[in-house]
């Protein structure tokens, strides 16, 4: 039976769409990640969280859908969002339930919203407020909310996605062991006798975490640590610095915080600075495959801050150092989003030859830093005296910490016969997982935050990150493994490489046109000029038929250029509106045509088959 030409392509029409509806329900958990970094496809981090889920979770996904018409960035990265919370809940085996919310004002949902605490973000002068954040609940009703997705922060979304439903599957909080050899919760100050409060720093990691002080004289470690924090430790006994050995090796987290030269310390100015106030675990470090010098100090020509003097001058400080992004770690997430940390007197950390760890770079000096002497540095009284210490010829970037991870050998050659640990020594482990930072003053409150008495209330205003940097290694450090391995991800946004190319050549064509325009109009204006001061004697210009033809010439050769420039203008826009156009009928025809010549062939082969 042969059908006419009228029949059969209509029918083809409706088998494809038919198809298409088929396929869509069918295969619609199927999909294939074509990005270049496969950046709508979740990592093995963030599967391995999902399996661990044992209580369903509720995800509440905002976003004014409405009230964002015609914000086409808010609306692309908001498809990005929902797109990577279905691959969320299409692998969690239905413990995620996702469900789409669009707030729009004065409604029920935007209620539930403001309940949640989610940021209503203004997009202007009488434009409804936008949502795009998201809530999630588990089944002991405890809720984790992102605020708001900042499109600046896209390369950390899986990160903060699988942080929350981490965070809601094991809602234990981060128990956090902290052993220091600072005043942490402050005391009385020996210097002015007064009693000075709790270090900030102390009071938000107390408010964040369950906090559990370890004297230092202590020869084991409390059990269930999450996270270990040591800030200045020193005169540990070797029973302490065996259990942290262990610690590590067994997987265990450590942020360590050690310095040279810890300069904020009361009692070493009372002492008239006598010599480097120094941490010492270096038996613990050098195993995991590094080195802070005891004996060398930072100095930083173009970090250093500037202090106000005694005499109430004003001096660049090259030991007080003010880190910014540059020498950030804008992959990490511990260090991503932060503008500034101050410090002072920094080690610099170096990597072993013998080291079998791998080292990441977290904050980095300039390149315009050298090394000094801590002892030197110790005794110097004027901050201008540093310059001479300064040695220009070995300046380069150092690291100032870094994160460790991987393989790593036991500092100890076996159990200590009076470690009060009843395990098995471990002598190598491949699970390292460790974050030093070589200067302790930064955690002091000078460094990083103002206090001020605001009605009996003592209000901390922050200057820099230097908490935001603490509190993001210490979560970081706090998620399981799975967790810290999910770093940060490439960007769903894919820039037009080649109409950026035709603009700048089509641009640098321009501005050299427009520079010729500029110096012709120079020479003629000084030539009108010249011609002015040639008056007569009545002031009135009189000008020759040359003088006049050459006036005309440039005027005519003005006017060409700007009709030129304005075809060059023409000419690039035209190139682009081009190329955009066959980028979007590539888009729109090219796939339904490769279908339809696919059906055609597989037509006209039936056909064949049927004529044989």
């Amino acid at each position: 039976m042969k059908f006419s030409n009228t029949v059969t392509y209509p029918l083809l029409a409706v088998l494809f769409f038919g198809l298409v509806l088929l396929s869509n329900q069918l295969f619609k958990s199927a999909r294939i990640d074509l990005t270049e970094n496969q950046v709508y496809s979740l990592s093995g981090g963030s599967k391995s969280i999902l399996s661990e889920i044992d209580e369903p979770i509720e995800l509440y996904f905002f976003f004014s859908d409405k009230a964002s018409e015609g914000l086409t960035t808010i609306r692309n990265y908001a498809d990005r969002v929902e797109s990577l919370l279905q691959e969320y809940e299409s692998a969690s085996n239905g413990k995620i339930k996702l469900h789409l919310i669009d707030p729009e004002p004065f409604s029920e949902a935007e209620d539930l919203a403001n309940d949640y605490g989610l940021t209503a973000a203004s997009a202007g002068m009488g434009m409804d407020p936008i949502y795009l954040g998201l809530a999630g609940s588990n089944a002991l009703d405890d809720e984790k909310i992102i605020p708001f997705f900042d499109p600046s922060k896209e390369q950390f979304l899986e990160y903060d996605l699988s942080q929350l439903i981490y965070e809601l599957s094991d809602p234990e909080p981060v128990k956090v062991g902290l052993i220091t050899g600072l005043s942490l919760t402050g005391g009385q100050n020996p210097m002015t006798g007064q009693f000075d409060p709790a270090w900030t720093i102390y009071e938000q990691i107390q408010q964040l975490y369950q906090l559990e002080d370890v004297d230092s004289s202590a020869q084991s470690l409390p059990e269930g640590l999450d996270v270990l924090l040591l800030i200045h430790p020193k005169g540990l006994s070797d029973e302490m610095l065996y259990a942290i050995d262990q610690f590590a090796l067994n997987g265990g987290k450590i942020l360590a915080f050690v310095d040279e030269h810890h300069e904020s310390d009361p009692m070493a100015a009372m002492s008239g600075m006598a010599g480097a106030n120094s941490s010492n675990i270096n038996r613990l470090i050098s195993a995991w495959g590094i080195e802070v010098d005891a004996e060398k100090v930072l100095l930083d020509a173009a970090l250093g801050l500037d202090i106000r003097t005694q005499t109430g001058g004003i001096t660049k400080h090259l030991g007080f150092v003010g880190l910014q992004a540059p020498g950030f770690d804008d992959e990490d997430v511990t260090t991503a989003n932060l503008d500034s940390i101050n410090g002072a007197s920094f080690g610099v950390i170096t990597l072993l030859p013998e080291a079998t760890t791998t080292i990441t770079p977290l904050l980095q000096s300039s390149e315009y830093a050298a090394t000094g002497s801590s002892m030197a540095y110790a005794m110097t009284r004027d901050p201008e005296q540093l310059f001479g210490q300064f040695d220009q010829a070995q300046a380069a970037q150092h690291n100032l910490a870094v994160r460790l991870s991987g393989s790593a050998p036991s500092a100890f050659e076996g159990k200590p016969e009076t470690a009060q640990s009843a395990a098995e020594h471990l002598s190598q482990t491949d699970k390292l997982n460790v974050i030093v930072v070589a200067d302790t003053d930064m955690l002091t409150d000078r460094f990083w935050v103002n206090k001020s008495n605001f009605f009996g209330q003592m209000i901390a205003s922050p200057f820099a990150d230097n908490g935001a940097f603490v509190t993001n290694a210490i979560e970081n450090l706090g998620g399981n493994n799975a967790l810290i391995s999910i770093r940060s991800r490439g960007t769903f946004a894919r820039p037009f490489e080649k109409v950026d190319e035709l603009t700048v050549k089509a641009e640098a064509r321009f501005r050299e046109q427009e520079q010729a325009l500029e110096e012709q109009l120079a020479q003629t204006e000084q030539q009108l000029a010249e011609l002015q001061t040639s008056g007569g004697e009545d002031g009135l210009l009189v000008l020759n038929e040359e003088q006049q033809a050459a006036i005309d010439s440039f005027m005519d050769k003005k006017i060409q250029i700007r009709k030129e420039l304005r075809e060059v203008r023409h000419q690039l826009d035209k190139d682009i509106e081009s190329l955009g156009a066959q980028l979007k009928l590539i888009n729109i025809i090219v796939a339904p045509l490769i279908l339809v010549l696919a059906v055609f062939f597989l037509r006209r082969s039936f056909r064949l088959r049927g004529a044989a």
